[in-house]
């Protein structure tokens, strides 16, 4: 099959919710090989949630593939929930997600936000990693969220002006906080319009070619709610003290055999956070992708993406 053909579509084999406190409720499934080598994969955002294409990275017949929508996103319960909402709590939930499914190590794969939730979750809990894969790198410093809200309009400046132009031009110096208001405001004739608005330009940013099935997602009511609203929390609540958290404590992962994917032309995660996180990091495999931006399914991301799951086939 072509290098950057996906594995066939497959059905989970098992789902269902994990209670992880007495608000938030997980949906998981587990698809491929039950008795396979298990991998978690962990979704961008934060707030994206899952979806059915995500199964298709890995060889179904080699790995028990399992996948969770984390807190507020979504099939997870409720939607959208902002309290007890923080990177700690996600990478809680994934320690008792292993233990519901009783398993020792995993493979551990993330994208965007997911490559900040794998670091993190590593860090803290290394001896339960056979590998790591993340892609378009993103840890969670000051200046990254600023580039985010501002410095994109300097490659997408159509997309930026539609984000910005969302709000009234006297909240325009703060569009985090502007966004904020509305995205937490209950009555949904406020916070929809304005999540769709968020959605929709991180939708636009995201391939290097204009993609209209990915902006038509972008828009769909759960992706946008969710997407929009925890990505606004934690952009604004969430940030690690100090920043630079992932980056000082590499030492922690730097013998787990890794694999980080970074697209050249990657407007969401600029390439210089990978840059950063292999220059401290010179054992990890560093593949850069030079005809891709950010999107998982762009085809010279997905290649890389799938050739990393199948260089780690033989660890178990």
């Amino acid at each position: 099959m072509p290098r950057d053909a996906l594995f066939p579509p497959i059905e989970p084999y098992h789902a269902g919710y994990l209670r992880v406190d007495d608000l938030h409720s997980l949906y998981w499934e587990q698809c491929g090989n039950p008795r396979g080598v298990p991998v978690v994969f962990l979704h961008g955002g934060p707030g994206a949630g899952a979806s059915p294409m995500h199964r298709r990275l890995f060889d179904p017949a080699h790995y028990r593939i399992i996948i969770f929508d984390q807190r507020g996103a979504g099939r997870s319960r409720p939607l959208g929930e902002l309290r007890r909402n923080t990177t700690d709590d996600l990478v809680g939930d994934m320690e008792m997600l292993r233990r519901h499914f009783r398993i020792d190590r995993w493979h551990v794969f993330g994208g965007s936000w997911g490559s900040t939730l794998a670091l993190a979750y590593a860090e803290a809990h290394p001896e339960r990693c056979l590998s790591i894969i993340l892609r378009g790198i993103f840890l969670m410093r000051r200046h990254e969220i600023d580039w985010f809200l501002y410095g994109m309009r300097l490659i997408f400046p159509e997309a930026w002006q539609r984000f910005a132009e969302y709000l009234p031009a006297s909240e325009r110096d703060n569009l985090l906080e502007g966004y904020y208001r509305r995205l937490i405001d209950e009555d949904p004739a406020v916070h929809m319009p304005a999540a769709r608005a968020w959605s929709l330009y991180e939708g636009a940013c995201s391939t290097m070619l204009p993609n209209t099935d990915n902006l038509a997602a972008a828009t769909e009511g759960t992706h946008a709610l969710g997407l929009a609203r925890i990505e606004c929390h934690y952009f604004k609540n969430n940030l690690f003290e100090p920043e630079t958290r992932l980056l000082d404590d590499i030492n922690r992962i730097r013998r787990i055999p890794a694999v980080i994917v970074q697209g050249r032309y990657d407007i969401i995660c600029p390439i210089a956070s990978a840059d950063d996180l292999h220059q401290l990091w010179p054992e990890a495999t560093y593949r850069i992708v030079p005809d891709a931006g950010h999107s998982a399914m762009e085809p010279g991301i997905r290649a890389a993406l799938i050739e990393a799951s199948q260089g780690f086939r033989t660890i178990r």
